[in-house]
């Protein structure tokens, strides 16, 4: 894994790549149209088992009503009785994984692969598996609309780790197949280009600008290239003569203007200062409408312009300048290993590998059409049991074997394994493992996730994008910080829609915070997430129709005609937490180095080992695999 402080311009004397800044960041996209009978398939298998089929609940999911409370009342308000354990089935397991998503799946799948036969049993206290590689799905009357509701694309896996090359190897996973499944043309031949949104009531104008202003697209979507020059572009835009001013030089070109004369003066430079330092010191930006249009532009870091550092603003945002660095980029390789579902269909490969009866199929491409038995997950013919809608409370190694108490259905449950991987969020790990040393409880509750929302609308069209010539709207101020239409992927049977008369999914992005300056970055991220779990359903969809007819209504969109259904994908702990110079947090040149809180906290105990992207410090899917191969790998001994 590579250090994001080490980039490879300073080893190597080549550029820097998006990799060497990804370390807890994650992405933005959504979802397709397919012609067929998916959506009825499994959901008639589900009511045939008499359960619902959880991709297709619309409404709130991610961290839906029903998984969380239990948690809750453990963490925060210390219960812990939920009445005399029962024993759900008689089965003394190999292991045990508290956790399904993508680095439990990966625990027990490296598990299985180097004990065949193994008894495994995963507990998930979501009704679905796979965590934030979430799978939505829409029928929209003998159609149906896939989309991805956490967990986005395989971001570069040709640069990853062995244990992730590993897996997708295990998986069958092809990436050359996403040269031809992925249309990398189809912004451009549609001319879409990127937009900036202004909304009347944050700017007294509504206006819809065809303009780029950072926002991570180079190597992440070949938009179409704006249709009027820089200057005409700005003019028009409801903001002051003086910061329309300073936005346009601040867009066009610049010499380098940063301090320093070699790559590591400057580097050191950029990580020291806030990027909204940088605007003031390096670039003159006086004009606080400039500040407010750029505020909440820092992708998805979580926080503001004033807590990211001038590296990740410029290297990883994308906002500009960055030939004022004096610093060569690479060119991103293209973001294209994105499944229709994003990296469910990962999850649901690891799934189907280990419990082959719940879904046919045997490729990387059959998995995104193939229906999923829910009721098959968890059969007492099973080798590998995946038991959904429990809540793990307690586990304790008891020497010989390890007690793993759960709470199904308002009841608690125990089970017995030979060992268990953690592979939940760490801030819980203290309070279901109360025995772990206090140094290591205190390690793990200093991870603190950044809160998301990923929101997805299926609509009847997306003929209002193509008459106003955008594929992807930011929106400073607003509700959702951006929307953008699906991938353009094809897969499986399954067809994106490359017509505007198609139905198809809008992916709609927020990534609440709190709103004071001076607050800490794990501080705002508390106070998002209290916001995310206050904020009903009806609020989140109301602000998405409202933004979403602001923005689009010029081109014919009306929302009362046009939305077919809304997904709201709400983690309330979302991106692992990546450590940052503006946060004073520890450096250190080798992220492995034990003084690191995340490597202090993931310490194996007994039979009891830690695997989960909390773990490596790193939202990215490879930490995931990377730490399950770990903890893995340490039970063995």
């Amino acid at each position: 894994m590579t250090n994001p402080k080490t980039p490879k311009s300073s080893r190597t004397g080549g550029g820097i790549s998006r990799r060497d800044l990804l370390h807890g960041f994650g992405a933005a996209a959504a979802a397709s149209f397919v012609p067929g009978s998916l959506f009825a398939q499994n959901a008639l298998a589900a009511e045939l088992a008499g359960t619902q089929y959880p991709p297709s609940l619309t409404g709130m999911r991610g961290n839906h009503d029903g998984a969380w409370e239990v948690a809750h009342a453990l963490a925060r308000e210390g219960r812990q009785d939920w009445g005399t354990p029962g024993a759900e089935d008689n089965s003394d397991y190999d292991l045990i994984v508290v956790g399904a998503g993508i680095s439990g799946l990966s625990a027990a799948h490296f598990w299985q692969k180097a004990y065949p036969g193994a008894r495994i049993l995963l507990l998930e206290n979501h009704d679905d598996f796979g965590g934030h590689a979430k799978r939505n799905e829409f029928s929209t009357g003998g159609d149906t609309l896939i989309g991805y509701g956490g967990s986005q694309t395989l971001v570069e896996p040709k640069d990853y780790p062995e244990a992730a090359k590993e897996l997708l190897d295990d998986l069958a996973i092809d990436l050359d197949a996403f040269e031809t499944a992925y249309d990398w043309d189809f912004f451009r031949r549609n001319n879409l280009a990127a937009g900036l949104y202004f909304d009347e009531k944050l700017w007294g104008q509504r206006h819809l600008a065809t303009m780029e202003l950072g926002t991570m697209l180079e190597g992440y979507l070949e938009v179409a290239p704006p249709p009027i020059d820089l200057h005409a572009a700005v003019s028009a835009m409801p903001l002051p003569d003086k910061a329309r001013e300073q936005l346009e030089g601040l867009v066009r070109p610049q010499p380098q203007r940063i301090p320093g004369d070699t790559d590591s003066e400057r580097w050191a430079y950029l990580w020291s200062v806030s990027y909204e330092q940088y605007l003031r010191d390096t670039m003159g930006i006086t004009e606080p409408s400039l500040f407010k249009l750029l505020q909440d532009l820092a992708a998805d870091s979580g926080t503001h312009i004033g807590g990211v550092s001038a590296d990740m603003g410029i290297f990883y945002a994308g906002l500009p300048n960055l030939g004022s660095t004096g610093i060569v980029q690479e060119k991103a390789p293209p973001y294209i290993h994105h499944f229709p579902d994003g990296n469910a269909a990962v999850a649901r490969l690891l799934v189907r590998k280990m419990i082959p009866e719940c879904m046919p199929g045997n490729t990387m491409s059959d998995v995104v059409m193939a229906p999923l038995d829910y009721a098959k997950l968890d059969s007492p013919d099973n080798a590998v049991n995946l038991r959904l809608n429990s809540t793990v409370i307690n586990v304790s190694d008891a020497g010989s074997a390890v007690d793993v108490t759960y709470v199904r259905n308002g009841k608690s449950f125990r089970a017995k394994g030979k060992y268990c991987v953690m592979a939940c969020y760490n801030a819980i790990i203290p309070s279901i493992c109360p025995a772990l040393p206090d140094a290591q409880k205190a390690a793990l509750s200093e991870q603190v996730k950044s809160p998301i929302l990923y929101t997805n609308v299926a609509v009847r069209n997306w003929e209002a994008w193509e008459k106003l010539g955008v594929g992807i709207v930011f929106a400073p101020g607003c509700y959702h910080i951006n929307a953008m239409l699906d991938f353009p992927v094809s897969m499986g049977g399954y067809n994106y829609s490359a017509d505007a008369s198609q139905p198809a999914v809008i992916h709609l992005e927020r990534f609440p915070r709190g709103r004071d300056p001076a607050m800490k970055r794990k501080d705002q991220y508390r106070m998002g997430r209290y916001e995310l779990l206050a904020t009903p359903f009806e609020t989140m969809e109301q602000e998405t129709r409202t933004q979403l007819a602001g923005m689009l209504g010029p081109g014919g969109f009306d929302p009362d005609r046009d939305i077919l259904g809304i997904t709201v994908n709400r983690w309330a702990h979302g991106y692992s937490y990546f450590y940052g110079e503006m946060d004073g947090d520890p450096w250190y040149e080798d992220y492995n180095d034990p003084r690191f809180p995340h490597v202090r906290a993931r310490q194996t105990r007994g039979r009891i080992a830690i695997a989960n992207s909390d773990a490596g410090a790193s939202a990215m899917f490879e930490s995931a695999v990377v730490q399950a191969r770990r903890a893995v790998n340490e039970l063995f001994g």
